[in-house]
């Protein structure tokens, strides 16, 4: 039923390699020179990158152990969960760095 657990393993391996190192750093401290114009919602997208490689993992670990259909689905469920937490984490993001902008002071013009 979960097909060929190789393709899960590439997925799993790829997704960690690409996905996992730049939220990490985030919350390390370590911001990338690509973010640095958004600093005031870098958490919250770090947050949400991970709640994206917790879906990953939702969907590749059971396929891999060749759990039964109800497992799948079960953590499929969950996944979908983790979607919306991710969508929620990005939105409120983008709402921090827009208030950040509009609370940033105006610099005074001489004279």
């Amino acid at each position: 039923m979960n097909g060929n657990p190789m393709y899960h393993w590439i997925g799993l391996a790829v997704s960690t390699a690409l996905v996992l190192p730049v939220p990490v750093a985030i919350l390390a401290g370590r911001t990338p020179p690509s973010l640095r114009k958004r600093p005031a919602g870098l958490r919250l997208r770090a947050y949400g990158f991970l709640c994206g490689y917790a879906l990953v993992l939702l969907n590749s670990i059971p396929r891999i152990a060749d759990a039964s259909y109800e497992t799948v689905m079960a953590c499929m469920g969950i996944g979908f969960g983790f979607i919306a937490a991710a969508a929620v984490l990005f939105l409120l993001a983008a709402r921090k760095d827009s208030l950040a902008r509009t609370a940033a002071p105006v610099a005074s013009r001489p004279g």
